[in-house]
């Protein structure tokens, strides 16, 4: 029917005549109406010419002012409109009077067909159904003009929202997304506080939908399970409030409940109604797989770049693993490139054992992807991260260019290559639509899974080190610790773990500085020995977690002399900690963006952060430190 509509309108645009809308009408009608079963030809023929007399009497005309243009009925004697050539007495007056089309199912149609002029002249006719402007609005910020789409949908919101139904609701979501583009984030958190406060309940689930979305992408999921239950309290049929429940365990990496709650709303929702193709579907994916559930449910409005990422990723698991080369290196320390800065001093850090035993080597390719490496360095437009950087403001640049696109399509091998999947993993990291949860899952999980494999495939039981002095292993690093910060990121202690320990084996020194979550995972665990074995590994380490979980292993272990000892000697480095850790109170000093400055209050305030609790909860530590440190 919408197709017929459609058809309906464009006919009129172009010849708005009755007499030749009417024949269309009873030549096109019936094609749709033929599989209704009890309707013979003459009622078919009666229905379409009745049909046919609504859509012209509803239709608002452009070269009327957008005002319809209602036939008038006919007269007794007059020939019949639906075309039996009887009277209109002795055919269809009997049916009683042609039926009003409501105007909301012809201007849908209509303003996708009026240009330009045609639909600023619509708007200010004042002749479009209210909630229809969200069409036009989102038609103007399709076109890069929000701040008419703002001008347009405010004052509908001006008024008592009490008295605006879920006709509305398009309009508000439209009215969010052009405050985004405009960046008007405080004007759209107004806005939607407002919503949740004074409209009906509909609206104030579809308001709550949006703040938790905004919670969602800024990783405050305390706040977005908060405004979900909202969503949910005024809205508990709502289809977007089972989209964005998917959404929020997705993004929590609870894969698992959020299949279950997709079975769940698929029942919940057809019983209500909500049987659409559209959420329906959706749900049917999410219970397979909620991740590529939410992505492919955004695929039409992504980055066709990554998209064709995801394409060729498609097939990495086909691949059998490669056998890279190794090659012995004398010194770790003599094969660095002087250009890259360490994030510690090496002098500060014990030597590997492995480079004692002078059992320290480089990664080399597989055999054969030597000269596609070549190609990809060429092709590539993005140097490697610097240091232990994971990416770079000039990476962004990466995908205005296609040209190592193109190398990718054509060349299934270089997912072999750890060079080239460091470079893809860095691309990825900085993509945009990377920060939404779901799309870093499925797009980044198959190029750091296959990384890993490809180096558990290589290394053996006993793996030399790969020390990241030498520029050859730094691909396999990062992407390891890429994997690291996944599983880290996502709560999955176990995977985490053994991954950070594999790094310090991998790379004594520890460049990335995984050893700290490393001790305060072991402490949290209670895993003392394991804390103490860590620690000693590097006795002058300028890092909080280090120096201090040090003395809370020993401390548990009983060993309290030795225990007060290394306190004294932390101290010394990071005098700062202990106040931070005595106070109950303490305000939050200024942070340094993406760091800290060692041996100051921002370090100390971190430290408190991360592992206070674990402190305040053994009996008599803090007192016994209080004591020790006044």
């Amino acid at each position: 029917m919408d197709a017929l509509l459609s058809e309906a309108v464009g006919i009129i645009l172009r010849e708005p005549d009755a007499e030749a809308f009417l024949r269309w009408g009873r030549a096109r009608i019936p094609d749709v109406l033929a599989g209704v079963e009890s309707l013979d030809a003459d009622d078919a023929r009666r229905l379409a010419a009745l049909l046919a007399q609504a859509i012209w009497n509803a239709m608002p005309r452009p070269d009327l002012g957008y005002r319809p243009s209602p036939l008038p009925e006919p007269e007794p004697t007059a020939p019949c409109r639906c075309g039996s050539g009887a009277a209109y007495a002795d055919c269809c007056q009997a049916a009683g009077e042609v039926p009003e089309l409501p105007p909301e199912i012809l201007w849908d149609p209509l303003l996708d067909q009026l240009g330009e002029p045609q639909l600023q002249a619509a708007v200010q006719s004042g002749a479009v159904p209210e909630p229809l402007l969200a069409k036009v609005a989102d038609r103007w910020l399709a076109l890069e003009r929000p701040g008419r789409a703002v001008a347009l949908l405010e004052p509908l919101f001006a008024g008592d929202l009490a008295a605006l139904d879920e006709a509305f609701e398009p309009a508000l979501d439209i009215l969010c997304d052009a405050y985004d583009a405009l960046d008007h984030w405080k004007k759209k958190q107004a806005f939607l506080l407002r919503v949740t406060d004074t409209a009906a309940p509909i609206l104030k689930s579809a308001a709550w939908q949006r703040l938790s979305v905004m919670f969602i992408d800024e990783g405050d999921f305390e706040y977005a399970a908060d405004a979900f239950a909202q969503a949910q309290r005024h809205g508990p049929d709502h289809p977007g409030t089972a989209l964005l429940e998917i959404t929020l365990l997705a993004a929590r990496h609870q894969d698992d409940h959020a299949r279950a709650r997709a079975q769940f709303w698929q029942h919940k929702l057809r019983r209500a109604g909500h049987d659409g193709a559209g959420i329906q579907d959706f749900l049917a994916r999410a219970r397979e797989d909620p991740q590529q559930a939410l992505m492919m449910s955004q695929a039409a409005a992504m980055d066709p770049a990554l998209l064709r990422v995801r394409e060729w990723l498609a097939g990495l698991a086909q691949r059998p693993l490669p056998t890279l080369g190794q090659e012995a290196i004398d010194d770790p320390l003599t094969c660095g490139d002087s250009r890259q800065l360490p994030l510690f001093d090496p002098e500060l850090l014990p030597l590997p054992p492995a480079a004692r035993e002078g059992r320290c080597c480089a990664l080399t390719p597989a055999r054969g992807l030597a000269d596609l490496e070549r190609r990809w360095r060429r092709a590539f437009p993005g140097p490697k991260p610097l240091s232990t950087m994971l990416a770079g403001p000039e990476h962004e640049q990466v995908w205005l260019r296609d040209e190592w696109l193109d190398l990718l399509e054509v060349s299934p091998a270089a997912a072999d290559s750890l060079d080239v999947l460091d470079d893809l993993a860095t691309a990825l990291y900085v993509h945009p639509e990377s920060s939404l949860p779901w799309v870093a899952r499925v797009m980044l999980d198959p190029v750091l899974e296959r990384a890993e494999a490809i180096l558990r495939h290589n290394l053996g039981p006993e793996p030399a080190a790969l020390p990241w002095t030498d520029p050859r292993n730094r691909p396999a690093l990062r992407l390891l610790f890429r994997r690291w910060r996944q599983h880290a990121d996502a709560g999955a202690d176990g995977p985490a773990v053994a991954l950070a320990e594999l790094l310090l084996q991998l790379n004594p020194r520890d460049n990335h500085g995984v050893r700290a979550e490393l001790m305060n995972h072991y402490l949290r665990a209670r895993e003392n020995e394991k804390a103490l074995a860590l620690a000693r590994r590097f006795p002058t380490d300028a890092l909080a977690d280090m120096a201090y979980g040090e003395v809370l292993a020993l401390y548990r272990l009983g060993q309290q002399e030795r225990a007060a000892l290394v306190l004294h000697e932390a101290v010394g480095r990071l005098p700062r900690v202990p106040r931070f850790l005595l106070r109950k109170r303490v305000r939050r000093p200024s942070l340094h963006q993406g760091g800290f400055m060692a041996g100051g209050d921002d370090q100390a305030w971190l430290y408190r952060q991360a592992m206070r609790d674990v402190w305040a909860a053994e009996p008599g530590l803090l007192a016994w430190m209080k004591k020790l440190t006044a």
